[in-house]
């Protein structure tokens, strides 16, 4: 018997492959811009310019590069088998670029008063990882 296999029928938990080069040229960018168009796939990258963006005190360009990487980052779930729903564990470092992604996608979305989609935003990220919630909302 599996003991760690879910009896509630839950989809499996997602985990996205790792893009070592991508991870690495982000880390040594002095901007991440430069990480962001020479692997525009890689949501850290734009989770990064989101970040920045909202540092800076720009909300819309903050929106639009979350939305980015949110969407290059459901194609990779999609790609790894996610079917729209499942954990999506912050604890597979992977992943975290998705997630925070979808973190700064909803912070953005409430400094520009588009209220459904902070909403939306907020419970998609706590229904895929309490722990990326309770990580990127504290």
């Amino acid at each position: 018997m599996d003991l760690h296999q879910n009896l509630l029928g839950e989809p499996p938990a997602t985990r996205l492959p790792d893009f070592p080069e991508a991870r690495e040229a982000l880390a040594a960018a002095a901007d991440p811009a430069e990480a962001a168009a020479r692997f525009p796939t890689h949501s850290d990258a734009w989770a990064a310019l989101a970040r920045r963006a909202l540092d800076s005190g720009d909300a819309v360009a903050a929106y639009a590069y979350a939305r980015t990487g949110y969407h290059r980052g459901l194609d990779q779930l999609r790609r790894a088998g996610w079917k729209g729903h499942g954990p999506v564990p912050w604890e597979h470092e992977p992943n975290r670029g998705f997630l925070r992604c979808l973190h700064l996608l909803a912070t953005a979305a409430g400094a520009i008063g588009e209220t459904e989609e902070h909403e939306r935003c907020t419970t998609f990220l706590r229904d895929s990882s309490a722990t990326a919630a309770e990580e990127l909302s504290g």
